[in-house]
């Protein structure tokens, strides 16, 4: 056995819940007692040990804990044990993870606590004689001096003397990891793809192959697969992709099934086909999957790469300054704690990816969401070439695999931006990744939401002062921010040519909102609303400049656009400045202030984009009069320079100006016809915004988005395959001119409407029972306004299932006051409750909590509704709040009046049925499943009905009925089956 911390007593260990707490005392009394008892008794004793500490503070009433915490939390000891491993961040999640049996785990209590911390210590001593045991001694002789909990037990299991011999691994170089790192090495450009097809009996064999003999046959993957196989034909016409929509229903095992034809094609072709995905879960759960193609992960890194947007990377640099900026504080120091691990991690990660990688996704809430933000390019001030890092940069690594690799799984906002990049030509030869010629789009039913984000634009308080921001760096506040001089410094320096466009740039960046223009516009607002009858006017907080003299045209014109909003939105009488949620209206007819700031605003980014084109023309002149002088590095850097000058500057500044001078232009409301856009003010408050402040903004979306997908991205493609579980609103009736409309409505909402030759369409039903594997009611005696009683019918049916259950919300505010009303009286009756929005987790770590604990409950909104994938007995019910219907904005208004192909309520019917199909999805993943899914909804109309499977009887019944056919259902299935392992 390791050696135990070094005290005469054991510490205390403790398990909180949301009403009761077990509790290890140090003399071994195993309690169960309340959470303010616990807390009053944790008073008189050592710190504690626990699993994920600021959980635990919380459920306890305790204020955030300091950095270090004092506490010894297992999962800070786990990451250090075990770096690039993720666990559940709860004592049964990491004593599954250890391997102890459900014997030992029993209720998780606290007296299990002591022995994770042995396992972990006893691993941790097992590598004392490897080069991973000598970087563990040394960072962790570096976080006993910064005052971290489990240094002294580390140390005693290193067996670690007071000093560290010379000629070992030092503290200061075990944390600086990036010294470590392997670097990467440039290849040869790969030649184009040829255009070999897939023939459908190969890419079956394929999928057999995958799945082995012992696989279970099903005839619905092989067909989707040879379905999938015909956007890998040889394209006819320039423009006019293969395109094919496949909706293949849950548990047909789609992913597999176009994997055979993609990997076949890649192999057979050399090129690269992309798979893109809406959700970062999905993409790691595709590249899980792959290892039935390529088992040894050697081999699998050669062949599939994942990639997403460089703000989700560590970047080196940020965190070699986090750690210069740590060191200097002296003495016990949460960020060296922190960043220690972050090495730690960072030696061993397959790919660097901070967000949904190998790094447990309960870091952020172990250390703050700050420290994440910190290390990653979520600034978007990468210095490429001139960074020291550059050879061991993880985005870097992981553009080189992708241009070699042939499978790329990716995310639809980065293909669809780096599709529109290329599609405007100037970065072609110098782009970061090879613009593939196939692509595979699963989650295809949200392919409009990513183009509608992708292609829209957006001229706010927050995006304006972002770029203020990365153009001029910090202006006096204390942050590592580097402006656009600092970044460019030895390129331009001493050079007039250079020096005096970006002056100019800098200069021009002053009309961009100044630091605290939030605060400023929520004062301007407060002095300018009218006081109630009777009441003295308010009196603005500090004194307020006349409009005519604001520190700068945008501000100006936000403050008018707040103006008018307050003014014209049916809520503005009610809006007050700095209070949460959101207002909006329509631009138009436009306030008589507007047009003027907005052309004074307009000319003002004029400016900006003038001296910012100069400035990159004059950084490619000098790449051509220089092209036999220059070495690689510096031309890599200007090459770099020039395309995020572009990306991240003159096309936000050019797509801020079309809008404004759009403004101007002469506009008939009577005329007929769609808009090609949608334009609104929009107020609301945004994320790091403090109470009181708001952010204001200028929205311009395409009423209809797949034009620009189906333009700039599919055709220019060979194929295009687009899959689903759910891209047709199918009532499953057999009226083919309803199935017809069906089919319609999906190529509409994927854009293959826009493409010359029609869609190859697919449809394979899921091979599940769902007559006797579900049950589905809709709960008729529930108010739907009534706080409390949606609470109480939460408790019963949970209660009911004896845990399992999922519960959907459409709104956060509901979702909060149900756990606050739900949490101890399912605690109470030995349920774990879990909530997004609530517990400060990421969505993919309470999936994980909720995977591993067989009888919790989760509380989500529309992430959860769609990115859950739960086989087995821990997820058994679903419960919706309500129909979730689509929300009744300026934006939904325009496509529900012109896009709806007949009656404007067909259109949300469409949509609701939709998500509620996705709903239901979440509760029958394998063959073994059962399951009910209940609506909390009353007023649900039949005619939504068909939004579930066939097969599936949904009954209306009040609460207590329904409870007690859900509870009756649910043990039948327990006590007369056997759930089956999930189908791959």
């Amino acid at each position: 056995m390791a050696t135990p911390p070094p005290s005469p007593d054991l510490p205390p260990a403790l398990v909180a819940r949301h009403g009761t707490c077990s509790l290890l005392t140090p003399d071994g009394e195993l309690l169960a007692v309340p959470g303010e008892d616990a807390a009053r008794l944790l008073r008189d004793m050592p710190p504690p040990m626990v699993v994920h500490a600021p959980l635990t503070a919380r459920r306890l009433g305790l204020p955030p804990l300091p950095q270090p915490t004092p506490w010894l939390d297992l999962l800070e000891l786990f990451l250090f044990a075990m770096p690039g491993r993720t666990v559940p961040p709860t004592a049964r999640g990491l004593a599954l993870a250890l391997g102890l049996d459900e014997a030992r785990i029993g209720a998780a209590e606290a007296d299990l606590l002591p022995d994770l911390a042995d396992i972990l210590l006893d691993h941790i001593a097992a590598l004392r004689p490897t080069p991973a045991g000598e970087e563990m001694a040394a960072l962790a002789a570096r976080m006993d001096h910064a005052g971290w909990a489990w240094a002294p037990s580390v140390l005693a299991a290193l067996t670690v003397p007071h000093r560290l011999p010379a000629e070992a691994l030092q503290p200061g170089d075990a944390i600086r990891v990036w010294r470590r790192l392997p670097k990467w090495e440039e290849t040869a450009p790969r030649p184009a793809p040829s255009s070999l097809p897939v023939p459908v009996a190969d890419a079956r064999r394929r999928l057999a192959e995958m799945l082995g003999t012992d696989a279970e046959s099903r005839a619905g993957q092989a067909d989707f697969a040879g379905a999938a196989s015909a956007a890998f034909a040889p394209r006819l016409a320039r423009g006019d992709p293969h395109l094919v929509l496949a909706e293949a229903g849950t548990g047909t095992g789609k992913t597999l099934g176009y994997v055979a034809p993609a990997s076949l094609w890649a192999e057979r072709n050399g090129g690269p086909v992309w798979i893109s995905t809406y959700t970062r879960h999905l993409q790691r759960q595709i590249e899980g999957e792959l290892a039935r193609l390529h088992p040894d992960p050697a081999i699998r890194r050669q062949h599939v790469v994942l990639r997403k947007g460089r703000e989700n990377y560590l970047c080196l640099l940020n965190m070699e300054e986090a750690v210069n900026v740590a060191g200097n504080r002296g003495g016990p120091s949460g960020g060296i704690v922190a960043l220690s691990l972050l090495a730690r991690w960072a030696g061993v990660t397959a790919d660097g990816d901070l967000m949904g990688g190998d790094l447990p996704g309960w870091f952020g809430d172990l250390f703050g969401r700050g420290t994440l933000a910190g290390v990653a390019d979520r600034r978007g001030e990468c210095i490429h070439g001139a960074c020291p890092h550059y050879q061991r940069c993880f985005v870097e690594h992981s553009i080189r695999r992708a241009r070699q690799a042939d499978l790329v799984i990716a995310n639809h906002a980065l293909v669809m931006t780096q599709a529109a990049w290329h599609a405007m030509g100037g970065d072609a030869a110098s782009d970061e990744d090879n613009i593939p010629t196939r692509y595979v789009f699963d989650e295809g039913h949200h392919v409009m939401d990513a183009a509608d984000s992708a292609f829209s634009v957006e001229l706010s308080g927050l995006e304006a002062a972002e770029l203020r921001r990365w153009l001029l760096g910090a202006e006096g506040a204390r942050s590592r921010a580097r402006g656009l001089k600092r970044r460019l410094d030895d390129l331009v320096v001493g050079d007039a040519r250079l020096e005096s466009p970006l002056d100019a740039v800098l200069q021009a960046a002053h009309a961009l909102p100044a630091p605290g223009w939030s605060g400023r516009l929520a004062g301007m607002l407060r002095a300018a609303m009218p006081s109630p009858p009777g009441e003295d006017p308010a009196t603005p907080e500090a004194p307020t400049p006349p409009r005519d003299t604001l520190p700068n045209p945008c501000e100006q014109f936000l403050h008018l656009l707040a103006c008018q909003v307050l003014a014209r939105s049916p809520a503005g009488h009610q809006a007050q400045p700095g209070m949460p949620g959101s207002i909006e209206c329509d631009l138009h007819p436009l306030a008589e202030t507007v047009p003027p700031a907005a052309t004074t605003l307009a000319r003002a980014f004029d400016r900006l984009s003038v001296a910012l084109r100069t400035l990159v023309d004059r950084l490619l002149e000098r790449l051509d009069d220089e092209s036999g002088d220059l070495d690689p590095a510096t031309r890599e850097r200007i090459e770099a320079a020039v395309r995020t000058m572009r990306r991240r500057a003159l096309s936000r500044v050019d797509g801020w100006s079309a809008m404004l001078r759009a403004l101007g232009e002469t506009r008939d409301d009577t005329q007929l016809g769609a808009p090609q856009y949608v334009d609104f003010i929009r107020m609301d408050r945004r994320e790091g915004q403090r109470p009181g402040e708001q952010d204001v903004g200028l929205h311009r979306h395409w009423l209809d988005p797949t034009i620009p997908f189906a333009t700039v991205l599919a055709a220019p493609a060979h194929g295009v395959l687009i899959t689903s579980a759910t891209l047709r609103d199918e009532n499953g009736k057999g009226d083919p001119e309803e199935a017809e409309r069906a089919w319609e409505a999906a190529e509409a909402r994927t854009g293959a409407s826009h493409l010359p030759s029609p869609a190859l369409r697919a449809a394979l039903a899921s091979p599940f029972d769902y007559r006797h594997q579900s049950r589905a009611f809709i709960v008729t005696d529930v108010a739907h306004d009534d706080i409390g009683a949606l609470a109480a019918a939460y408790r019963t049916l949970f209660l009911a299932a004896g845990g399992g259950g999922l519960g959907l919300f459409t709104a956060i505010s509901r979702l909060r006051a149900v756990h606050r009303r739900l949490s101890q009286p399912l605690d109470e009756a030995g349920i774990p409750l879990y909530a997004q929005h609530v517990d400060g987790m990421d969505n993919a770590t309470l999936v994980d909590i909720f995977r591993s604990e067989t009888d919790s409950c989760l509380l989500g909104t529309d992430a959860m509704r769609d990115g859950v994938d739960v086989p087995g007995r821990s997820l058994r019910l679903v419960v919706f709040e309500r129909v979730p219907w689509p929300r009744p904005d300026i934006l939904h208004r325009e496509r529900r009046t012109h896009l709806s192909h007949g009656a404007p309520g067909e259109y949300d019917d469409r949509i609701a049925r939709l998500r509620l199909r996705q709903a239901f999805g979440r509760l029958i993943r394998s063959t073994g499943d059962r399951g009910a899914f209940v609506l909390l909804d009353r007023r649900a109309p039949s005619r939504l009905m068909s939004a579930f499977p066939d097969g599936v009887a949904v009954r209306r019944a009040g609460l207590a009925e329904t409870a007690r056919e859900l509870e009756a259902f649910l043990r039948a299935s327990t006590d007369g089956e056997h759930a089956r392992p999930p189908v791959p």
